[in-house]
């Protein structure tokens, strides 16, 4: 089995999820159901239901961030030495060909993505088109908006 890779400080954000799901989330919601149910009939009870979902969703997400821990292969990427080259992990600048528009992203796994913050996932267009890639070579990417002509101007490996 392929085992997803996952950066340190991905695997540590979602260890962070699981112990505030584990310690503060799942006891406020049990304690909810409780007092729900001290107020009777559990059929037209709303704030039991409402509970009942609640805990659902957290048991639901407890597991799944289970499963993606024992899963993951989680790297340092502050021991990679990888040089100039991008591999999994690498934060890479960009420098736009046309409009010399800079844009740094990090190269992160599927699980830990997130767009907003410059992570990209290791499975999307962008990161594969730069993988194995050097500082200073000219990368051309297929996006939504159409093609696009990138410089590597920048290959780091921050932990």
């Amino acid at each position: 089995m392929n085992r997803p890779p996952m950066t340190a400080k991905g695997a540590a954000r979602l260890r962070a999820e699981l112990e505030e799901l584990k310690s503060v989330k799942r006891p406020a919601v049990i304690e909810a159901i409780a007092e729900a149910r001290a107020h009777g009939d559990l059929k037209e009870n709303a704030e039991y239901h409402a509970a009942r979902e609640q805990q659902g969703f957290i048991e639901g997400r407890i597991k799944q961030l289970e499963g993606d821990l024992s899963h993951a292969q989680i790297i340092d990427v502050a021991t990679l030495n990888a040089g100039d080259r991008v591999v999994f992990g690498a934060t890479v600048e960009l420098v736009d060909v046309d409009s010399d528009e800079e844009r740094t992203y990090q190269i992160v796994g599927d699980l830990e993505a997130d767009i907003k913050q410059g992570m990209i996932a290791i499975s999307s267009p962008v990161a594969r088109a730069l993988i194995g890639k050097h500082e200073g070579d000219a990368v051309t990417i297929e996006t939504p908006g159409g093609t696009r002509e990138y410089e590597i101007a920048a290959v780091r490996y921050l932990g």
